[in-house]
């Protein structure tokens, strides 16, 4: 009878954690950013402002028109953050490690040359989130949700974890 009931109350744990959703790969362990916190964006536009701007354009267009050439030194101009560029095809995670990492270590591509720095020993991780959550919140609404929606199926993805 102790069998029973130990693991009908197993079950019953395994279900409610199910239900509630606990734990990574719940559909919302990968939204990292918060583009409606006014406070966090406000930060992040300040940030954004000392930090980026000076390439990424103080109105998130960019550094080229053609920014998805090399330009003369070799190195990819920097993209724009707005709708026109490609931010939002990229899930929050990815996004974080991009811009704390640099994007080498961040896509493991080891031979790959950035004129953009990594913003490890420059940025706290609040900052940076702050960043990005002020350059998600200047997106059209059909692009956030798109972005929230690519996030959600980011989170249930298996990832190698070694």
């Amino acid at each position: 009878m102790k069998i029973i009931s130990l693991a009908g109350l197993a079950l019953l744990a395994i279900g409610v954690v199910a239900m509630i959703g606990v734990g990574p790969g719940n559909g919302e362990s990968a939204a990292l950013l918060r583009p409606d916190d006014q406070e966090k964006v406000a930060l992040g536009q300040q940030v954004y402002t000392a930090n980026c701007a000076s390439c990424h354009g103080a109105e998130l267009q960019g550094q080229a028109e053609d920014w998805r050439s090399p330009g003369p030194d070799g190195l990819m101009p920097a993209p724009p953050h707005d709708e026109t560029g490609h931010t939002w095809h990229h899930p929050d995670e990815l996004l974080f490690k991009i811009t704390k990492l640099g994007v080498a270590e961040a896509a493991n591509l080891k031979d790959y040359t950035s004129a953009m720095p990594a913003y490890e020993a420059i940025l706290s991780d609040e900052e940076i989130v702050a960043v990005l959550s002020y350059i998600k919140s200047t997106w059209p609404d059909e692009i956030r949700a798109g972005h929230d929606e690519m996030n959600k199926r980011y989170a249930l993805e298996p990832r190698d974890t070694r």
